[in-house]
């Protein structure tokens, strides 16, 4: 077992894997993350579980799989009923605090931190309610353009409330640590989570002046021809309103916005890290860094996530501090579900009982050197799917099974921009044949998406109904505490 010690465990929004320092992109700069990947343990096949808000960070908490919690959507979230790290940190008397983004259900649930200071859930304690009609084949597609309109117009220079909220919780962190991170005592947990780099893809001149346009690459694959033709893929862009994209130039931007609020991103982080340098608390306690999914920002001709591409489910992992060597890189496939056994032997705590059937592994013996071949795995049951679709990878060749439609074979060391479909190929029937066989010894897929529908027919009923849940307005994105959805969404980016 690891030695104890305490843990800021930082979390963003959106973080496409390769789009940071670290992880070899060309441009962005991520100084602050970059130190953290020098200073300790660089996980380079990391993965989200879903490529959604809700069912990821609900994943991190339990540790757990959507298809084992039923948290498949943005309307079916966290609410403490599954035991969380945070509940066993809790109960075995370590102090575990959350600052930020949340994203379950309410403060009112028994969500297992000692405290959530300013927290972000539910918009209105409902979510996206509005998308759980999918269950019954009829998710309304974003017809107004609201969508596409949020990268292509809303993607530049200006700042939103998400920023502001950024700033906050890093004070907020830093106040908590001034107060209470040398008291002495069981190891605590520091949960700092930030909102960006989730879009509006605004920010200020001075971090926008960093990326020009005319450097900026544009996405791979953004063109027809150039890119799996899947009907998964095609029905996620009718849902969401998007248009061909043919203007390179809008492309570049939200590039550059992208990029921009990464590294507004991780100014934050870096401010937090100086303050518990300046506190002496380096040698006392580590640090932790990854995001609850992706982004494609227009690689496959797709904005956003809600898809298996490895833009949308793979993410940046990091770890340093006591016990963790400095500038190693671990290949292992890892997952978000490993985090909660890794975090409370972190601590120095003990899994209970009824952990015994996690799916995740501590990563202590990863980050020290001992890699292990393990599978991949994640799921998306949510907005913008017409079915459910699994991934399962095992080495560098990966399948992505959409119940109902044909699946997607890929081998990412020969071709890690997924640009070449090797499902429908015959010499590749042995290869899709045992990855499928994976994939049903850890859940039958079919089941699954059964079942998915099913209960997001159950919340429309709680709801009111269907008739009643049509008439509900769409969620474009989800208000940071103390701004409403109006000042939110209609504020186009304040210079």
């Amino acid at each position: 077992m690891t030695q104890p010690a305490n843990l800021i465990f930082f979390l963003s929004d959106n973080h496409n894997r390769a789009v940071t320092g670290c992880y070899g992109h060309p441009i962005v700069k991520t100084p602050n993350i970059d130190r953290i990947a020098q200073a300790g343990v660089r996980f380079e096949n990391s993965y989200c579980t879903s490529a959604l808000c809700c069912p990821a960070r609900a994943s991190i908490a339990t540790g757990r799989y959507p298809h084992q919690t039923g948290y498949w959507d943005n309307a079916i979230v966290y609410d403490g009923r599954v035991p969380s790290w945070h509940h066993r940190l809790r109960d075995a008397g370590h102090t575990a605090v959350a600052v930020g983004k949340l994203h379950f259900r309410s403060s009112e649930d028994d969500n297992g931190f000692t405290e959530e200071i300013e927290p972000m859930h539910l918009h209105e304690g409902k979510g996206a309610i509005k998308n759980l009609l999918r269950g019954y084949g009829e998710e309304p597609p974003k017809e107004d353009g609201s969508f596409w309109k949020l990268y292509v117009q809303r993607s530049g220079v200006g700042e939103t409330h998400y920023q502001d909220y950024d700033r906050r919780i890093t004070a907020r962190a830093i106040e908590w640590l001034e107060r209470h991170a040398r008291r002495s005592g069981k190891p605590w947990v520091l949960y700092v989570s930030y909102i960006s780099p989730h879009p509006p893809f605004s920010v200020p001149r001075r971090i926008y002046d960093l990326y020009p346009e005319d450097r900026m690459p544009l996405p791979i694959g953004f063109r027809p021809g150039e890119r799996p033709d899947h009907p998964a893929a095609a029905h996620l862009r009718a849902m969401d309103g998007m248009l061909e994209m043919t203007d390179e130039r809008a492309l570049r931007r939200i590039a550059a916005g992208y990029f921009g609020l990464i590294t507004h991103l991780d100014e934050q982080i870096g401010e937090v890290l100086r303050a518990a340098e300046r506190l002496g608390l380096f040698a006392t306690t580590r640090i932790a860094y990854t995001s609850d999914h992706g982004e494609l920002f227009g690689t496959q001709g797709i904005f956003g996530k809600k898809n298996l591409y490895e833009g949308a489910i793979g993410v940046p992992l990091l770890m340093s501090g006591p016990g963790v060597p400095a500038g190693k890189i671990s290949r292992q496939i890892v997952s978000h579900v490993d985090l909660f056994p890794t975090i409370v032997e972190g601590a120095g705590a003990s899994l209970a009982p009824e952990d015994r059937d996690l799916p995740g592994t501590s990563l202590w013996a990863a980050a020290t050197g001992k890699d292990a071949p393990r599978s991949g795995f994640a799921e998306y049951h949510a907005q913008g799917s017409k079915a459910g679709a699994f991934v399962v990878r095992e080495g560098s060749v990966k399948l992505i099974y959409h119940v109902g439609m044909p699946p997607q074979l890929f081998d990412l060391a020969r071709d890690p921009d997924e640009r070449n479909d090797l499902g429908a190929d015959r010499d590749n029937a042995s290869r899709l044949h045992r990855l499928e066989a994976t994939l049903r010894a850890i859940c039958d897929p079919e089941a699954v998406d059964a079942r998915a529908k099913a209960d997001q027919r159950a919340m429309v009923e709680r709801w009111g109904g269907a008739d009643k849940v049509r008439a509900e307005g769409q969620i474009l994105f989800t208000p940071p505490p103390g701004v409403s959805k109006e000042e939110a969404w209609a504020v186009p980016g304040r210079p």
